[in-house]
């Protein structure tokens, strides 16, 4: 069994999916390379099995972040990488993260914040700092899983559950309500590596998406804090009070 997998969502990412591949199986001897190829037309498919990563096909596109869950859900390894498709980061910028598992992170995060010195900061900015000051970690700034690349260890999936990771705010809160070690471990200016996704209409749209999904997490938090009577604790009390609803 592979000590650790690297879990890459594709959809259409022929441009890059070789290099994306190349990089991930030098992150660590014996990787584990699942790309979860969704509602691709290109020949991704064919490139990410010639490349040799294990492949899981859907016909469809899963939406934003569900390819993650997926491949969580299929991985053998003890630590967890998660990287997109269409960035190409070096694995010597992706070794940290796995490193920071093996010793001992449970949640080593891209200590990435994205634009903050503007006059109108972006709006997932905003959400993503606000969730954190509200779980009690503002020194996690505007670090969320919602930026790649992200790892955690095998016991950080199993207290979120796998399926969470399609939201990927909510498996933030489970992570810091549960006592797990969420830290930022390195910058990756993801914002610089793909401009496209700053594309005019796809990245208002995207915008809504993935602040809709932090008030998910807000709205749950709200709901275990209720249960655990701990508002102003960032959930820590939530662990002596019988655990996450």
């Amino acid at each position: 069994m592979a000590d650790v997998s690297v879990i890459i969502p594709v959809m259409n990412e022929k441009r890059t999916l070789r290099r994306v591949i190349r990089e991930a199986f030098r992150v660590d001897r014996g990787a584990e390379v699942i790309a979860v190829v969704n509602g691709s037309t290109d020949g991704s498919e064919r490139i990410a099995r010639a490349c040799g990563a294990r492949v899981i096909v859907f016909p469809k596109p899963l939406g934003h972040d569900v390819g993650r869950a997926i491949g969580a859900k299929a991985a053998g390894g003890r630590i967890l990488l998660f990287v997109d498709a269409d960035m190409v980061i070096p694995a010597r910028r992706l070794r940290p993260f796995v490193e920071a598992v093996r010793n001992g992170v449970d949640v080593a995060l891209n200590d990435y914040s994205g634009p903050v010195r503007k006059m109108r900061v972006h709006g997932v900015v905003l959400a993503k700092h606000a969730l954190n000051a509200l779980l009690g970690r503002p020194d996690l700034e505007g670090a969320s899983l919602t930026a790649v690349p992200h790892a955690m260890s095998r016991r950080a999936l199993e207290t979120v559950g796998a399926e969470s990771l399609s939201v990927p705010p909510l498996a933030h809160a489970r992570a810091i309500c549960a006592g797990l070690v969420v830290k930022k471990i390195r910058r990756v200016n993801v914002g610089a590596l793909n401009p496209r996704r700053g594309r005019k209409g796809r990245g208002r749209s995207l915008e809504r998406l993935i602040v809709g999904d932090h008030l998910e997490a807000i709205e749950w938090w709200t709901r275990h804090a209720e249960h655990a009577g701990s508002y102003g604790s960032g959930g820590r009390q939530s662990m002596e009070s019988g655990g996450m609803p």
